[in-house]
């Protein structure tokens, strides 16, 4: 009998992050949810090391939309629900709390304790709700079926969260659950916090503007 709930996590070169993040799902698949794992073509060990903790790895192209595709095509899951690696799940979450739902998200906390942290998520939080636009880190989830009609992620190098949440909204309302999920707040403590924040809302109305994601994702992960 197939899952109603398929968490697909797309990964690339995750050794060190791996096994929580999978250790975090595991209650969630002894309960009968599916856990694909896409792999973009990692070479550190990640495979090897989680093959026995999922029930599904997928080998992809290297490219997150590519990836989540990619596992939403091996899933016959009634919902799908797209998991960065840094990011856990509430404590108790069940497919349950996706009852009723066509498509939504989770409010976000970041794992490190700067005060200036406390604003950034109630920020991100606040300005997802107002927007109905999801990023990544507030892991999204569909129904099945709406994610088949509109044919899935964009095939674009960078917001392609954004793009389909963009899209998901012109069909239906988002439902934003209550508990956040904790998403690892390292990206703002290594490049720093007002940084990373100016810089995330910059790319978000570069992208709104109409620059191309392949430049972006250049501006992103500079050579």
């Amino acid at each position: 009998m197939p899952s109603s709930l398929s968490v697909v996590v797309p990964v690339l070169n995750e050794f060190e992050q791996i096994a929580d993040c999978l250790a975090s799902l595991a209650p969630l698949r002894q309960s009968g949810v599916e856990i694909i794992l896409v792999d973009g073509g990692s070479t550190d060990g990640t495979v090897e090391l989680a093959t026995s903790q999922v029930d599904q790895l997928i080998c992809s192209s290297m490219g997150r939309a590519l990836q989540m595709n990619a596992g939403a095509a091996r899933s016959s899951a009634e919902y799908l629900l797209f998991l960065h690696v840094d990011t856990r799940l509430p404590e108790g979450f069940t497919y349950h709390w996706l009852e009723g739902a066509s498509w939504g998200f989770f409010p976000v906390r970041l794992s490190g304790k700067h005060w200036l942290l406390r604003v950034v998520e109630q920020a991100m939080s606040w300005r997802s709700r107002l927007s109905g636009i999801a990023t990544g880190d507030q892991a999204l989830f569909v129904r099945r079926d709406l994610f088949e009609q509109l044919d899935g992620f964009p095939d674009i190098s960078l917001m392609e969260d954004v793009a389909f949440s963009r899209e998901l909204k012109r069909v239906a309302r988002p439902t934003v659950l209550g508990a956040p999920v904790v998403t690892s707040s390292r990206r703002w403590e290594q490049r720093g916090i007002f940084k990373t924040v100016l810089q995330m809302w910059c790319f978000r109305l570069a992208y709104a503007v109409g620059v191309s994601p392949q430049f972006l994702l250049r501006r992103y992960y500079p050579q």
